[in-house]
């Protein structure tokens, strides 16, 4: 994962109220804890993110409301730039807006019943809501449902309502290409 798409995370885990810290920022994205932090020093220092740390709750938050620019980059997004800045007319942005889509991740909750089963889902799981609930970061709707459907195991899709649909039309007709 690019700074991008961790920058995004520590700042939904930072409106979250979730309290994120480097080294969960580092297991989350397979960093090293010094490259975790110099990440959450550029949201404060370069984006200028009012960030704080609390030490009871070993986390980071913010001490008021903060957005993110439209588009963030970095050195590994310059063979984008090009083409977004070229839009010219309404074709062009919304083939741009659809490169901007595919960084931000899709999110859903899942309640999840068993031990081997969150471990499958680790690549996904990005938090533990409750007794039994996760939510889940994905970039490939596709990709994510896949993993759910092979899973040996119950699950449940808590939220949102689409994927709960989608997942329910693949097993329909999973099922109906089964019969003789």
């Amino acid at each position: 994962m690019n700074a991008n798409t961790r920058i995004q995370w520590l700042h939904k885990r930072l409106i979250n109220k979730s309290y994120p810290n480097a080294r969960r920022l580092a297991e989350r994205f397979h960093i090293s804890p010094r490259q975790a932090q110099r990440d959450i020093d550029f949201l404060k220092k370069k984006m200028g993110a009012p960030i704080e740390y609390d030490a009871a709750r070993r986390g980071f938050y913010y001490t008021e409301p903060f957005q993110l620019p439209l588009l963030l980059t970095s050195d590994n997004d310059d063979i984008y730039l090009p083409g977004i800045a070229d839009v010219q007319n309404a074709e062009d942005l919304a083939a741009s807006e659809s490169i901007i889509q595919m960084q931000i991740p899709y999110t859903a909750t899942l309640e999840l019943f068993d031990r081997l089963t969150i471990m499958e889902l680790t690549p996904y799981i990005t938090e533990r809501l409750g007794k039994g609930q996760f939510a889940c970061e994905f970039h490939s709707i596709e990709k994510f449902l896949g993993s759910l459907i092979s899973l040996q195991a119950d699950f449940r899709v808590i939220e949102p309502e689409w994927l709960r649909e989608r997942l329910i039309a693949s097993a329909e007709r999973i099922l109906k290409n089964q019969k003789d």
